[in-house]
């Protein structure tokens, strides 16, 4: 089963995690503070973490900064009492995939936890499914139906990032950095310029997916089929 590495400062929260993740099978370990959990994850590789923002010696901000530097393709999950949108959207540009606000319900933790491994695992594919087509990274080629057809490259890792992660969101910065690189140096509306091209080539009705537009956020990608 995944092991899970939960941070926070609250030993009372370690505890409820704790209890809820165990219960449906989870190996945990534990760390009240960024620079221990750094320290635990470079004895012990984890599979995915939940961490707290506000928390002494090194706070979540900058361990999750660390965490999507050194371990590019580690779930995260931050949970947090913090609710404000500005913060969401600091904790996705930063890096964390999906968000969950205290006081929360554990059945719900579980939940989030286990979609994100779901969706870590759709990403290490080279093929995904999804709605009406199929992706081959191998290939860099779409099936519908039976009809087989290339895009544009840019075009085709857009929509294998956001196929590989149903329902997360990704803000404009984090496109450019996965799919174009940190040195590009054009306008950040190229992403625009390509989820309107993708919409165009798979409307949802026949496609059985649709790439939605997040307020203030960014876009994410849902299955409709």
């Amino acid at each position: 089963m995944a092991k899970i590495l939960l941070v926070d400062d609250d030993s009372y929260i370690r505890e409820l995690m704790r209890v809820s993740l165990q219960g449906e099978g989870f190996t945990l370990t534990e760390a009240a503070n960024g620079r221990e959990a750094l320290e635990l994850l470079e004895r012990a590789p984890a599979d995915l973490v939940v961490l707290d923002l506000m928390m002494p010696l090194m706070d979540g901000w900058e361990l999750c900064r660390e965490l999507r530097r050194l371990y590019p393709d580690l779930p995260l999950l931050m949970v947090t009492a913090k609710s404000e949108t500005a913060d969401k959207v600091k904790g996705f540009q930063l890096g964390t995939d999906d968000y969950l606000v205290k006081p929360f319900d554990p059945p719900e933790l579980v939940v989030r936890v286990k979609a994100l491994l779901k969706r870590y695992r759709i990403a290490s594919s080279q093929i995904i499914r999804l709605g009406e087509i199929e992706l081959n990274r191998t290939s860099f080629e779409v099936l519908q139906g039976t009809e087989r057809m290339t895009i544009p490259l840019k075009e085709f890792e857009l929509l294998f990032k956001l196929a590989a992660h149903p329902n997360q969101i990704f803000t404009r910065n984090q496109l450019i950095e996965q799919i174009w690189g940190l040195d590009y140096a054009g306008d950040d509306r190229t992403v625009d310029v390509h989820i309107k091209r993708l919409r165009e080539r798979f409307p949802e009705e026949s496609a059985g997916f649709s790439i939605r537009t997040i307020r203030g956020l960014g876009y994410k990608l849902e299955v409709t089929g």
